[in-house]
Formats: C-alpha cells, structure tokens, sequence
C-alpha cells in the first residue's frame, strides 16, 4: 500500500492546458490525492494530472491494409499449439464495394518443440459481402509445440469506418475492422442479433471539436444505489449479430471519462489510451466515470459498478465474451489491478501504466494476462508499488521467477530508452510482459527523451522519426491481439 501521509504533502500550481500523457498525481497514487484532469482543467488544486497521448501505431488486426493477428491451438499430444506468423490484410480496402475479396492468409510454419514439423496453412479471406465491407485478412498459420500442427483461422472482415456521430461524438475514421483473433473462438453474449435500447446523452465536458470518436456517447445507470455513467463508442459500422471485443479504459485521479474518451490534447490518437485508433475502430470501447474522479472502490462499490457495465452491455451489444480487457493509468491501473485480481474469469487481459494497490485486490489467485510498465523516475506510482503486482500474477500464471533487465537511469535517456521482457513458462493463455522506462509518472512515454506530454502527438505537430510520439499503445495492442 502506498503511505497515505505523503499524498497531503504539499500541492504543486496547476498548468492551464496539458496534454492526456501528463503523469503528475499530487505526489502519490492514494485516493486522497488532488489533481486536474487532461487538457488542464483543475483538480482541487492540486498538481496537474494530464491524460494519454501517443503515436497513432499501426494496427496488429486485419481490414483495410492492417494484418489479422491470430493465434491458434495446438493438435491433441503434448501442449497446446502456439500463434504463428500473421496473415497478411484482405486486398479489399474499407468502405469499397463488397466484391472485393480478401487476399489469402499465407501458410505460419515453425518447429514444434521435440522435432516434428509444426505446419499449417492459414485460412484463406473470404470475399467481402455488401457496399461499404473491404476485404478480410486470412489468418496466419499457427506453428504447434511438441510436434503438433497448430490449425489456422481465418481474420474477421474488414468494415468500413465512417460511422455516424451520436451523444456529441464526432464521426468515424474510416478503417477497416480487422481479424481481431485470439486462441480460441469468440463467445457470443446475449445481446446478439438484438436493437439495443440503450439511450445516448452527450459526454459531460465533450464540446465542439473535443469529442469522442464513432457513434455513442454517455450512459447512466443504477448501480449499487446509485447513478453512475461511462462513455460508450461503438465499433465502426456496428454489426448486431458479430461479436466485438470489449475494452474498458479506466481513467487517472483526477480524470473523467471524457477525458479517455476525446485523448485530451492528442485527440483520437490517445483515444482509451491509443487502443481506439489501433483498433481501427473495431472494437466496443468503455470510459467509466469513478466517484469523486477516482476508483477508491470503497465496499466494493466500482467493483459491483463494473459488473453491472458488463451484464449491461452484453446484454445490449453482441460483445465477443472471450475477449474482454481492461486498461488503466495510475488509480486507474489501480482499478485494473482490482479487476484481474477479482474478474480474472471475467477478462481475458489487464494493462497496468504505473499503477499501484488503490483499489483493492479481491481473491488475487487466478491468472490472467498481464502487460504492465513502470517508470525509473516515476516517485509518484513507484517501482516498490509495482513490483507487488507484477510477482503476485508470475505466481498466479506459473511463469518462472526471474530478475528482469531494466535500463539505465537517465541521464541521458536512450533510444531505446524502455526494455520490456516477456517472461518464460506461464501458463497457456496467460503472458506476462514486464516493461521498465527511463521517465517518470506517465501512461505515454516517449524514448530519448523525459517529456510526459507526447508532445509530437499534439497538433499542429505530428509524430515522424524527427518528432517520436510514444512507444506505449502499440506494444499493448500487440499484446492484447497476441491473446
């Protein structure tokens, strides 16, 4: 636990206008802690506490030009089959005409442990079907352990972007929505093949241009007697009867769900943390509001609230059951913490970005899929309170314990200035990756240099090997797609 003493220390003056990458939380991540939430807003006077921002990536999924990443199982005898290599994008393009057929998955081949071949050929695309569907990717041939053939899928079609803006979100890039595949076949929920009744209102705080992406907007409900909200973006082209993943983004202390949902200053390339853009829009994404602008969880209140999100919106929206994720900074890492601790059934996966114990961590004892960062610099979320969390999940996953390299203390900062490590035998289906930083308390942080704003990101600047953007949001995509 972090010593709660130090969060009333002293107060710092607050910046008028920060970008969503900002770290600072009133000098510990306690629920106590003042801050202001992205785009420099004022929180109680206390230190600035900007929001993510980042590099617009590229897509790990499938459809208009990005790969479908997908990983099969292995054949009976021996352990399951590993992911192979990724199948290349369906030629189809999004938005074209539907008789656009999507270009094959090719053939992932690898050695499976104990010598044998562990061959096979990716399913092919199929054709794109209807006006405004590009081609699907195939998926890439799986490589099987102990000689074992791992079977190929093939990736999801690719949609059309461009959908229509509801509760004051602005429209839709357009993209195609890719083979966003896992090890197993996605599970539909009960809201499949239904017309949700769910009612939209405008996001509080969203105005003008500073808006969420896709059709959506802010939703309110009853939750252990009382009303609680969460901004909601619907894929692209939204298909009631194909299963979508779910992905909830927890904001920091002092934050709000508007500022998940715009990605403050960076707009939508640190959309819920760059997962949005990186997904071309091809997933359900969640921005809960927490009371007070935290995730104190007092008597297991957001706990209980994002149960009922969950049942919620399954209930409504045709979400893919096999794939629900969690990511969060700082508290919110925190209240990600508590979901895998306690939901580890319910998620497939958690995204910690300097996160600490805040929000409880309930059971604790099941595994799940763990990517989790913390920074050299960072005295706010330190080391100390991520080392706890990271070594609680490489028991719960059967990895083995290991003293993972990190780099050298800045100055100067490199480039690389990060070293993530994958660590070794965990369980199937339950990765563990570790990454350390040279900088401090931020959720989008950038090599070769200490900046916590993502400053290339922020228009009129962009992100070009003269002007990095951050590393962050790619590399947890590709982890979430790797599942």
């Amino acid at each position: 636990m972090i010593d709660t003493k130090r969060t009333h220390a002293r107060r710092r003056t607050v910046l008028a206008h920060l970008p969503l990458s900002l770290a600072l939380i009133a000098w510990a991540c306690a629920p106590s802690s003042d801050g202001s939430g992205a785009g420099g807003s004022a929180g109680g006077g206390g230190v600035p506490n900007a929001g993510a921002a980042g590099a617009s990536g590229q897509s790990g999924r499938g459809g208009d030009g990005a790969g479908g990443a997908l990983t099969g199982r292995g054949g009976g005898g021996g352990d399951a089959g590993r992911g192979g290599a990724i199948g290349p994008a369906g030629s189809g393009g999004a938005g074209q005409a539907g008789d656009n057929a999507g270009a094959g998955g090719q053939a992932g081949t690898s050695t499976g442990a104990g010598g044998q071949a562990g061959a096979s050929t990716g399913a092919a695309g199929q054709a794109g079907s209807g006006s405004g569907r590009g081609g699907q990717s195939g998926g890439g041939g799986q490589s099987g352990r102990a000689g074992q053939a791992g079977t190929g899928q093939s990736g999801s079609g690719g949609q059309a972007g461009g959908a229509a803006a509801g509760g004051g979100g602005r429209g839709g890039a357009t993209a195609g929505t890719g083979g966003a595949g896992g090890g197993s076949s996605p599970t539909s929920s009960t809201g499949c093949g239904k017309t949700s009744t769910l009612t939209f209102t405008t996001v509080p705080g969203e105005s003008g241009s500073n808006v969420g992406t896709g059709e959506g907007g802010y939703v309110t409900i009853q939750s252990g007697g009382g009303t609680r909200g969460f901004a909601l973006r619907l894929p692209a082209n939204y298909d009631r009867n194909k299963p979508y993943w779910l992905i909830f983004g927890f904001h920091w202390n002092g934050g709000t769900s508007k500022d998940v949902d715009t990605g403050g200053s960076n707009g939508y390339v640190m959309a819920h943390f760059g997962l949005q853009k990186l997904s071309n829009n091809g997933a359900i994404f969640v921005a809960p509001q927490g009371l007070g602008n935290g995730w104190g969880n007092s008597g297991g209140q957001d706990l209980k609230f994002v149960d009922d999100m969950v049942a919620l919106i399954e209930n409504n929206y045709c979400v893919d059951t096999t794939h629900i994720l969690t990511n969060g900074f700082s508290y919110g890492g925190g209240m990600s913490y508590e979901l895998a601790c306690a939901r580890a059934k319910v998620f497939r996966g958690a995204a910690i970005y300097e996160g600490a114990q805040l929000s409880g961590c309930d059971g604790g004892n099941d595994p799940i899929a763990l990517w989790q960062m913390v920074g050299l610099e960072d005295t706010v979320c330190p080391m100390s309170s991520a080392t706890p969390i990271r070594d609680r999940f490489v028991r719960n996953n059967g990895c083995t314990t290991q003293n993972p390299p990190q780099p050298p203390k800045a100055p100067p900062y490199l480039n690389p200035g990060h070293i993530c490590t994958d660590y070794a035998g965990c369980s199937s289906g339950h990765p563990l990756r570790w990454c350390v930083h040279q900088s401090g308390h931020g959720n989008a942080i950038v090599d070769g240099t200490g900046d916590l704003y993502n400053s290339c990101a922020t228009p009129p600047k962009t992100c070009s090997t003269t002007c990095p953007c951050t590393w962050v949001p790619a590399d947890v995509w590709s982890f979430f797609t790797s599942l």
